[in-house]
């Protein structure tokens, strides 16, 4: 009777610990679809009422005068995210690359906890920084005005830096040492092994890596607002100052009003699908490649 009263009770413990965390789960599902519902309830209507058309091809955004266009932000987000991807993962993946199988354990764990310092640091610091430093080295030395597209991607690529190098040092760092010696001993190099071995084991971690980075740099607003120059007109070159998504929800929000503030919740449905979108086309990409 004491053993069947116990396991009794061990099973409902367990059931309880499944409920809740069922439960933790639905919750941030649910808080997901509530935040997806309000940005979809509040800008649709407007896309609608003025037609998708004028938001998604229109140059000019004077929302107080009915003219609600968004591609120069459209544009602009995706050369920002873009930069900060050119920059942010060749150096992540290279810095990953030599502190797992080229440096020695002491040297990696210094700079392994220095680099993931970088992603403690207030984006309000990164755009400081950048407006002390790299803006007037961007002018002097490239033209334009220094706040442009390349200034905010070099900013967003070092912010993204410490999520991809992280993150994949983990993953490579996952392998079993079989993969490694295995094909040490027959006769491959110690790069081969890397590029043909572990690299292509450690994919889907760093691929995961790759798209939480771009998350951040397509949803990061305080530095771009610094430095990118928050011009609404559309970027030519990458030496042309622009205005992302984010930054114009964060500039016009506080004082906007009507049809304006729906318009600015019409911007955040536009960021939302293609956040999706780039999501969408990693996922898919990163299960081609495992294939």
């Amino acid at each position: 009777m004491g053993n069947r009263t116990t396991m009794k009770g061990t099973e409902s413990k367990e059931k309880l610990i499944r409920l809740f965390l069922l439960a933790t789960a639905l919750s941030a599902i649910s808080i997901l679809a509530l935040i997806s519902v309000f940005i979809f309830t509040e800008g649709l209507p407007i896309m609608f009422r003025h037609g998708f058309k004028k938001f998604l091809f229109s140059l000019d955004w004077y929302p107080t005068e009915g003219h609600f266009g968004l591609l120069p932000m459209i544009i602009g987000s995706l050369m920002v995210t873009v930069g900060a991807m050119i920059i942010g993962v060749p150096l992540g993946l290279a810095g990953a690359i030599y502190l797992t199988q080229f440096s020695s354990k002491k040297v990696r764990m210094v700079v392994k906890p220095m680099i993931e310092l970088l992603a403690g640091i207030p984006s309000v610091v990164y755009g400081f920084i950048g407006v002390v430093i790299l803006v007037p080295f961007v002018r002097e030395n490239f033209g334009g005005p220094g706040f442009s597209v390349l200034t905010a991607s070099i900013i967003l690529g070092i912010m993204i830096l410490p999520t991809i190098l992280s993150i994949s040092i983990d993953s490579l760092m996952a392998l079993p040492p079989a993969y490694r010696e295995g094909s040490i001993a027959l006769g491959a190099t110690e790069w081969q092994t890397t590029r043909m071995v572990l690299l292509p084991a450690a994919r889907s971690g760093i691929i995961a890596s790759i798209i939480l980075g771009m998350g951040r740099a397509v949803g990061e607003t305080m530095a771009v607002i610094m430095i990118a120059g928050n011009a609404t007109s559309l970027p030519r070159t990458i030496l042309d100052p622009v205005r992302t998504l984010t930054s114009n929800i964060a500039l016009e929000m506080g004082y906007a009003s009507g049809e304006h503030r729906q318009a600015l919740f019409a911007t955040g449905v536009i960021l939302f699908i293609i956040i999706m979108v780039l999501n969408t086309v990693a996922n898919l990409t990163s299960r081609k490649m495992s294939r």
